[in-house]
Order: structure tokens, then C-alpha cells, then sequence
């Protein structure tokens, strides 16, 4: 039986001269139209084929070897490229754009605005359908992370605190603001690090690497940069996030942890407009 809505293997029962037809078990056969024939790979009868399986504009299952941005069970930002009384249309690279029907806008979006959305598979209708409302698909199991384990994310809205993110599409996080040294906006997928997993179950996340290693990392390139500029940095605890990211890609939060660690260490001097290798 064919999944909808996602990537299918499915061997190939016939020619036709409008393309062929796959074998899509319970479902019967899938047409997979002549333009989607791939060149570069066997499709003999009997050969098998990877085929993203959905409906048509007919309701009728059809097959395409494109594959779309997104898979039912999946996250994306997607592109409003249209909107009607059903509903909005989202660009997901196939040819029938993608539905998020009004009742599952979270907030009001027009045509060429960003969307984060989640893709599910319409019960009733059968239809791959999006929904902007993401809190029910998310955190439903429990976050079994570890401090400083990397992840993937997709940075959904921004709020007061800064940026939220899904985390390896299961769990809701939160860049806080003095985590951040570089751009963001929603839809941006980031490599990131989980700070800190709460009591609570909210979970702090990082761009950077955390914990002791990584604060070691970072003292040791702040002493090479040191030693690169004649022992003198124009920068210290004082200096704008801005000025500290140009240096060194990390948070200001970051920074002040690890010329923290040096100065305690002996390894370094802070000073009202700079920091400095100790004299000899």
C-alpha cells in the first residue's frame, strides 16, 4: 500500500504513452506521469522506482519523482503564493500547490509572506494539508537530550526572550537573546546545541558549542588572536555583542564566560577598554 504524502518505493506494471503505472498494492496502480519518467534510472516493468505519492487535482493518486520541501509528519517555511476563501496556497516545489486552510492561519498571512507550517495527512479527505498551528505536533514526547548535545533546528517566530525553534522536528526551544551573535528570522534552519532541558521540560538551546570543552576552545582562540594583535584585543566585557561576534562568531554571554575563565587563570588582564596578555 502506498504512503501518501511521502517517499515511496514502488515497482514499476506498465507502459503507457502517457507514462507508467506503478504498483501501489491496496491502492491499485499509481500513474506516474511521462514528464516525471527520471533518465538516469531504470524503469523497465518490474524495475523500482522513488516516487513522492499524492493527490491530483482530480482527487485521484499520482506519482512524481520531485521531491517536495516538505513530507507529511514534517516542518517547513513555505511561500504563500496564493489565497482564495479555502483557503492559503503554499509553494512545496511540486506543481498542486500545498493547502493551509484559514482555519489553521495562526496569524494573517498575504500573498509572498513566510509561513512555518506543519504537514499532516487530512483524515476525512485524504488531502496533505498544512496547519500554522504547531504546538499540537510538538513536545509530545519526552525531550531526552543531553547538555551540549548538537541539533537540527528551524527557527520559528521570534518573541520578548528571542528566538523560537523546533528542535529535530519534536520539540519546542529557545534561543535567548544573549545567545544570539548572528542574523535570524523565522523560517532559518540552523545547526545548534542544547544548553540547558528544565525541570520544566523547556529547553534552552545554543548556536555555539556549550559546556567545558567548548569554553576551553574559545579561551584558546581569544589567546591566539592575542598573541596575533601584540598581546592587545580593543574588546572586553564592556564591548557590543556586535563587536565581539566581528571577533569571534559567538555570543557576548559566551565571551564573557571565557575571559572570565583566563582572567581567574592568570592568562590574561582585563582592562577599562581592552584585554591584554600579562606582562612578563
Amino acid at each position: 500500500m502506498a504512503v501518501i504524502g511521502r517517499m515511496n518505493s514502488l515497482q514499476v506494471v506498465k507502459h503507457t504513452d502517457f507514462g507508467l503505472y506503478l504498483d501501489g498494492g491496496a491502492d491499485g496502480e499509481i500513474l506516474l506521469p511521462k514528464r516525471y519518467i527520471p533518465s538516469d534510472t531504470p524503469s523497465e516493468v518490474e524495475d523500482w522506482l522513488n516516487v513522492f505519492i499524492y493527490l491530483d487535482s482530480e482527487d485521484k493518486l499520482i506519482a512524481t519523482t520531485e521531491t517536495p520541501k516538505v513530507q507529511v509528519g514534517g516542518f517547513a517555511s513555505l511561500k504563500v503564493v496564493d489565497i482564495n476563501r479555502v483557503g492559503l496556497f503554499l509553494n512545496w516545489g511540486l506543481p498542486k500547490d500545498l493547502l493551509l486552510p484559514h482555519s489553521e492561519e495562526k496569524r494573517p498571512l498575504q500573498v509572498g509572506d513566510y509561513c512555518v507550517v506543519h504537514v499532516f495527512l487530512d483524515k476525512r479527505s485524504k488531502r496533505i494539508t498544512a496547519t500554522a498551528r504547531l504546538d499540537r505536533y510538538l513536545d509530545n514526547v519526552p525531550a531526552n537530550y543531553t547538555e551540549g548535545e548538537a541539533v537540527d533546528l528551524l527557527v520559528a517566530e521570534a518573541t520578548d526572550m528571542g528566538f523560537k525553534a523546533i528542535i529535530n522536528g519534536k520539540h519546542w526551544g529557545l534561543i535567548h537573546k544573549n545567545e544570539l551573535f548572528k542574523f535570524l528570522r523565522s523560517g532559518m534552519q540552523e545547526k545548534g546545541f542544547i544548553k540547558e532541558v528544565r525541570t520544566d521540560g523547556k529547553i534552552s538551546l545554543s548556536l555555539q558549542p556549550v559546556g567545558q570543552e567548548a569554553a576551553s576552545s574559545l579561551g584558546e582562540q581569544i589567546l591566539a588572536k592575542l598573541r596575533e594583535h601584540d598581546g592587545v584585543l580593543k574588546v572586553n566585557d564592556k564591548s557590543s555583542p556586535e563587536e565581539i561576534a566581528g571577533l569571534f562568531r559567538v555570543s557576548k554571554g559566551n565571551f564573557k564566560k571565557a575571559i572570565g575563565g583566563l582572567y581567574k587563570q592568570g592568562r590574561i588582564v582585563i582592562l577599562e577598554d581592552r584585554i591584554e596578555l600579562p606582562s612578563k
